[in-house]
């Protein structure tokens, strides 16, 4: 799943991270009773934003996620996301080389940042998180995606979702003069989805 609309007329938030809470392409043979969810990869979005003396905001236009289930519980899923490291779009040309270079991304040696999820758990009516493994640059850690639905339980709505992590703690310098790049780098996403099959997935009300 490729998703090539992401621009900068996103809302103002996000690197990495959710295409995903409800997509799960790889149950396509799952029994009747467990819940098979699809997001629309056209309505989908992911957008970062490096806090540093000189904002850096992009997008990744290549990325891929699933959310599959063994049952309608939802404490059963897991969610997994890769991204390709090289899809970064400042709309800067030199920006984006330097992202891509062994300073940042490092792109060349590790291809794909992923996540994937060690639990979900309902915070809310219509909140979410997902404490899983980010793995960047060849160094995975532990780090939590906060997540609000829209038309949780109805099958079929938006989830927008939040992370943060320290870059330094996965060996991320600036590498570009004249810039300082602070402990902090956001990931924000928005995702379209519905299910396509089988009952819903049990939500707390």
């Amino acid at each position: 799943m490729e998703n090539k609309e992401l621009r900068e007329n996103l809302h103002p938030l996000g690197i990495i991270l959710l295409g995903l809470f409800f997509s799960s392409a790889g149950l396509a043979q799952s029994p009747a009773d467990v819940p098979v969810f699809e997001s629309t990869p056209l309505e989908s979005k992911f957008k970062f934003d490096v806090e540093a003396s000189v904002p850096i905001k992009g997008t990744f236009d290549k990325w891929d996620a699933t959310l599959t289930f063994t049952s309608r519980d939802l404490a059963t899923g897991v969610l997994n996301i890769q991204i390709q490291a090289d899809s970064v779009d400042t709309g800067s040309g030199m920006k984006n080389e330097k992202l891509k270079g062994k300073d940042f991304f490092d792109v060349k040696n590790n291809r794909y940042i992923t996540f994937k999820s060690t639990q979900i758990v309902q915070t809310g009516h219509d909140t979410f998180e997902a404490d899983g493994d980010l793995t960047l640059r060849g160094v995975t850690k532990p780090e939590k995606l906060s997540l609000k639905v829209t038309g949780a339980g109805t099958g079929s709505g938006t989830i927008e979702g939040t992370t943060a992590f320290d870059p330094k703690e996965y060996g991320m310098s600036s590498g570009i003069p004249s810039i300082k790049i602070a402990d902090r780098v956001e990931v924000s996403f928005a995702i379209k989805s519905k299910r396509i099959s089988g009952p819903p997935v049990i939500l707390q009300h």
